[in-house]
């Protein structure tokens, strides 16, 4: 069986499209492969009775189609990692950005005269980067963050992207169960002990609430955990699980077209928060804050949120995070938590 740095160098000088990922708490990772172009793929219910590899952006467009490589080639290997590293510091947090307060205010706004219950406001910083190694990066990622599914991604529609992301948006294991679950409320780990605070309450009921609406069109049987802290990095979220049976698994396209973006991205209301968030954040989240990962294949499902990105340009790469926004919120307060969720993918250029 070939190695790791074997299949990773065959894939990487490729021009097709590959993909490499390490499901959370596993001790290997997968390669996807394809030299054919992958099929793109502008309305999500175009997935129904589909499997393949997926990479999907926040919003799909003739710019970001959705990727689905449906004649991959697949191999998996086993991840030899070296001794664990140094957990990760909560680092000085910067000033707030001139762009960020003004997109800030713009938001706000909106959520105080109850436009919106919810919005998601993101944003990235570049950082110059001399030279990448792909390889070492996707490793170390494994092993600071070995609760997280890790996906580096690279095709020439979509560019280079690398993700360390604790969210599931559909799994599906073994028989026919499926999971999901709402991860929306977050501190700092060392703040994990305390009381969640009503604004982190609230924001996690609205998601929990959305994906339970949008199940309820697709299951009979739907079960749902009380909501508990669960730490991802140097982060604390709320997370509730969710379990369900969908009547027919062929249309999961439809499901996730529902499902997605959840609040936990977008907002709420879904169809008039992502015009909102297109027409005043202010950039491109391109494949930020979309979903990666298997769909359908051995008879499973592994899809993740693609959250704590890496975009890797040729000298630079792009950083991407983002807080969910109430009329409660407060811009010091959402710039760190900002701050915090860059950390994530900082720690890997160290």
């Amino acid at each position: 069986m070939p190695s790791f740095h074997e299949l990773f160098l065959t894939h990487c000088a490729s021009k097709g499209m590959f993909a490499v990922s390490r499901l959370p708490l596993a001790d290997h990772c997968t390669f996807y492969y394809q030299e054919s172009n992958p099929t793109e793929i502008y309305d999500l219910k175009a997935l129904n009775g589909k499997q393949g590899f997926l990479f999907a952006p926040f919003i799909a467009s003739k710019e970001h189609p959705i990727l689905l490589m449906e004649k991959a080639e697949v191999t998996s290997c086993e991840l030899k990692l070296s001794a664990s590293l140094n957990d990760l510091k909560l680092s000085e947090v910067s000033n707030i950005a001139d762009h960020y307060l003004y997109t800030f205010n713009t938001f706000h706004t909106a959520l105080k005269e109850k436009l919106f219950q919810k919005l998601v406001l993101a944003r990235f910083v570049k950082v110059e980067v001399c030279e990448f190694d792909l390889e070492q990066l996707f490793l170390t990622a494994c092993q600071l963050y070995p609760c997280q599914h890790i996906a580096l991604v690279s095709s020439p529609q979509s560019g280079t992207w690398l993700m360390a992301t604790p969210e599931i948006l559909l799994e599906k294991q073994q028989g026919e169960l499926w999971q999901t679950m709402a991860l929306a409320g977050t501190m700092h780990k060392t703040e994990a002990e305390q009381e969640w605070s009503e604004k982190n309450k609230q924001e996690h009921e609205y998601v929990s609430t959305y994906i339970l609406n949008c199940l309820a069109k697709y299951a009979d049987t739907i079960n749902v955990s009380d909501p508990y802290t669960a730490v991802a990095a140097n982060l604390a979220h709320l997370r509730t699980d969710i379990s369900f049976i969908p009547r027919d698994e062929q249309r999961i396209g439809d499901l996730l077209a529902d499902l997605h973006p959840t609040p936990a991205v977008c907002g709420i209301p879904k169809e008039k928060a992502k015009e909102f968030i297109i027409a005043n954040e202010g950039m491109d989240r391109s494949y930020y804050s979309g979903f990666v990962g298997s769909l359908n294949m051995g008879g499973e499902t592994h899809l993740y949120v693609s959250l704590r990105c890496m975009q890797i340009m040729k000298d630079s790469c792009r950083l991407y995070a983002g807080g969910g926004l109430l009329a409660e919120s407060c811009v010091e307060s959402e710039w760190k938590e900002t701050e915090a969720k860059l950390q994530t993918m900082r720690k890997l250029l160290l």
